[in-house]
């Protein structure tokens, strides 16, 4: 009896787990470029009573065994990184990426971190960056006196200056590719970073093979679905309670043994 009540427990820890996960989707579902969240569970070590395939007379053996299950734990928290809707903003310095890659991004400890999140914006120095100021890599500085700012599919800013008729060419912006997306390191403020999982980041030029292209003026909206999120609330809280309900009939079942003696 004793063996259910910890099972129970088990059930509960692992749904409260998971509303976690949602919750935290749903936390983000208006977050520039956020990628979904999804909870994986294993069932941990079984009891075995009887062993499958144990002797049960001379000349036969046991076809299935009596192997106890003791409950479940989390396994781990996986990205998904499928591509989010694209929303139109007329903001010329907000860009969406179109298909595989991140802006590179320099934070203040040196570090880069990647992102999906295109709003970006000018410091005091001109130069192109994220909206915490961190600029991004390679740096792009566009300079005082400009009237527009384009950029291209490819990655290429240029922008009128003064009284210039044409463009002139400032940077490109780069994109980096993992082996792994799925094992960037999270670190909020819309960035990731490389970890062991990931592998190592691969830059290039938006547009060439393995790269997606950029969309000026539209940004990338969270890939949260809201009905998928809520349907696996409703199935999160009632699994809940029936782990819940294990604990307190096996509680009820020991009482009526109590009573017994």
């Amino acid at each position: 009896m004793i063996r259910s009540l910890w099972t129970g427990t088990t059930g509960m820890h692992g749904q409260q787990v998971n509303i976690d996960v949602i919750a935290n989707n749903l936390a983000n579902v208006s977050t520039t470029g956020f990628k979904k969240s999804k909870a994986d569970f294993q069932d941990l070590l079984y009891q075995a009573m009887k062993v499958p395939g144990s002797q049960t007379s001379a000349d036969t053996e046991s076809p299935t065994g009596i192997q106890i299950g003791l409950g479940v734990k989390p396994a781990a928290v996986t990205k998904i990184f499928t591509q989010g809707d694209l929303i139109q903003t007329e903001n010329e310095l907000d860009i969406a990426i179109e298909g595989n890659g991140f802006l590179q991004i320099e934070q203040p400890n040196g570090n880069t971190g990647y992102t999906r999140s295109g709003a970006l914006k000018l410091d005091s120095d001109g130069r192109l960056t994220n909206s915490d100021g961190y600029p991004i890599t390679p740096a792009i500085t566009i300079p005082d006196g400009y009237t527009q700012i384009t950029i291209g599919e490819t990655g290429i800013v240029s922008a009128l200056i003064d009284n210039d008729t044409e463009s002139t060419e400032l940077g490109t912006i780069q994109l980096a590719t993992f082996t792994n997306n799925s094992g960037l390191l999270a670190i909020g403020q819309n960035l990731f970073e490389e970890s062991s999982s990931s592998g190592t980041p691969q830059t290039g030029t938006p547009g060439d093979e393995g790269y997606g292209t950029l969309l000026q003026t539209y940004l990338e909206g969270s890939n949260v679905n809201i009905v998928e999120e809520l349907a696996s609330m409703i199935t999160t809280q009632r699994a809940y309670e029936i782990n819940s309900k294990t604990i307190q009939t096996s509680d009820e079942m020991m009482q009526t043994t109590n009573n017994l003696i």
